[in-house]
C-alpha cells in the first residue's frame, strides 16, 4: 500500500513539474545552449547612479553574448520599491525576448515583499519560464532543455533551489541551508527524469544563491585546481544538510553555480562536480574588489560537457574553462 502511495505522489510531481513549463528551452542547431548568469545586482530604483552600472553591464553582456537563457542567482534587489526594482532589472531580458528565471538570495525579501510574493510576480512576467507555483511552500523547480532534433525529447535539466536566508536555529548562527524536504524533492525529480531517459541520468546544472560547505572544502584543498578569483572566505552555512551527497548519488548534476560572495568568481572541481560562482553584477559598493560582470555557460547536447568563462565590460573574457578537461 505504501509503495502505491509513493508511486502516486511521484506521478503527481511529474505532472506538476512537466506541465508547468510553457516556454520551451532548446539546444540550437549547433547543439549548444548558452546561459548567462547574473548575480548580486543589489538594485535599488531609488539609487539610479549605482544601479545604472549594473544595468549597463547587463545590457553589454547580453548584446555581446546573445544567450538562449538568463538566470539571476539571488540578491537582485535591496529596495522597499521591490516590484518596481524587479521590473527594471528584468527589462534587459524582456526587451530582447530572452527567457529568464530567478532564485532568491538572503536580501531579496527584506524589503516588504515575501519570497512567495516575489516569485509569483516574476512567474507571471513576460519572458519568465518559472513554473506557476502550485500553492507549495517550496520555491524549488526544474526546467528542461529540449533536444535540437526533437522538441519532445528532454536533453538536459536545470535545477533551481531556494537556498533560503538566515538560520532559524539559535544554536546554529549564520546562513540557512537547503533543507531535507528540498533535497527529497530533487531526488524525486531526478528519478522521474532518469526513468523517462531509459534509466540514464540527464546532464544537469544547478543554480542557487548561498554556496554549499563543499565550496569551502574544495577551495582549501591543495590538490584542487581553482580557476578564477578567490578573494574572500566562502560564506557557506554552518550545517551540511547533504545536498552534495544527493547530487553524487543521483549522478545528473555536473556543475553548481551560486553568488553571494561578491569577491569570489572561482570554479573548482570537487569529486567530479564543478562548484562555481558567478561574477558580481551590481554597482559600486564598499566591500567589492572586482569589476562587475557575468558568468557565461555553454552546454553541449548529449554529452556531459560544458564550457564557461567570465564576461566583463569592453568584451573582456576571464577565467575560461571546459568541463571536465580543464580539471583533469
Amino acid at each position: 500500500m505504501l509503495k502505491k502511495i509513493l508511486l502516486c505522489l511521484i506521478g503527481i510531481l511529474e505532472i506538476v513539474t512537466l506541465s508547468a513549463q510553457t516556454n520551451h528551452l532548446r539546444f540550437d542547431k549547433n547543439r549548444t545552449f548558452k546561459i548567462v548568469q547574473f548575480t548580486d545586482l543589489h538594485y535599488d530604483c531609488t539609487d539610479s547612479l549605482k544601479g545604472q552600472k549594473a544595468l549597463d553591464i547587463m545590457n553589454e553582456v547580453l548584446d555581446s553574448e546573445h544567450p538562449d537563457f538568463v538566470v539571476f542567482t539571488g540578491d537582485l534587489i535591496v529596495s522597499k520599491h521591490a516590484l518596481k526594482s524587479l521590473d527594471i532589472v528584468l527589462q534587459p531580458c524582456i526587451s530582447r525576448l530572452i527567457p529568464y528565471a530567478v532564485v532568491f538570495g538572503n536580501h531579496d525579501d527584506e524589503h516588504g515583499s515575501s519570497r512567495f510574493q516575489l516569485y509569483d510576480y516574476i512567474a507571471k512576467k513576460q519572458g519568465s519560464v518559472m513554473p506557476t507555483r502550485k500553492k507549495s511552500h517550496l520555491l524549488d523547480y526544474v526546467l528542461t532543455i529540449k533536444s535540437s532534433g526533437n522538441i519532445a525529447k528532454n536533453a538536459s535539466l536545470l535545477y533551481f533551489f531556494d537556498s533560503n536566508s538566515y538560520s532559524k536555529n539559535k544554536s546554529i548562527p549564520g546562513y540557512a541551508w537547503i533543507g531535507f524536504e528540498q533535497i527529497g524533492w530533487y531526488r524525486s525529480m531526478s528519478k522521474i527524469f532518469m526513468k523517462k531517459n531509459d534509466g540514464n541520468p540527464l546532464p544537469a546544472l544547478a543554480f542557487f544563491h548561498i554556496p554549499l560547505p563543499e565550496y569551502r572544502d574544495a577551495s582549501i584543498n591543495s590538490k584542487s585546481k581553482v580557476i578564477g578569483i578567490k578573494d574572500q572566505e566562502v560564506c557557506a552555512p554552518n550545517v551540511n544538510s547533504g545536498l552534495f551527497a544527493s547530487i553524487k548519488e543521483c549522478g545528473d548534476i555536473m556543475g553548481v553555480f551560486v553568488g553571494h560572495d561578491h569577491n569570489n568568481d572561482f570554479a573548482v572541481q570537487y569529486r567530479e562536480v564543478v562548484l562555481a560562482y558567478g561574477r558580481y553584477t551590481g554597482g559600486d559598493i564598499p566591500y567589492v574588489n572586482v569589476s562587475n560582470g557575468a558568468r557565461v555557460i555553454i552546454l553541449k547536447e548529449n554529452v556531459r560537457q560544458f564550457d564557461s568563462y567570465i564576461r566583463t565590460s569592453k568584451n573582456g573574457i576571464e577565467s575560461s574553462f571546459s568541463y571536465p578537461d580543464s580539471f583533469n
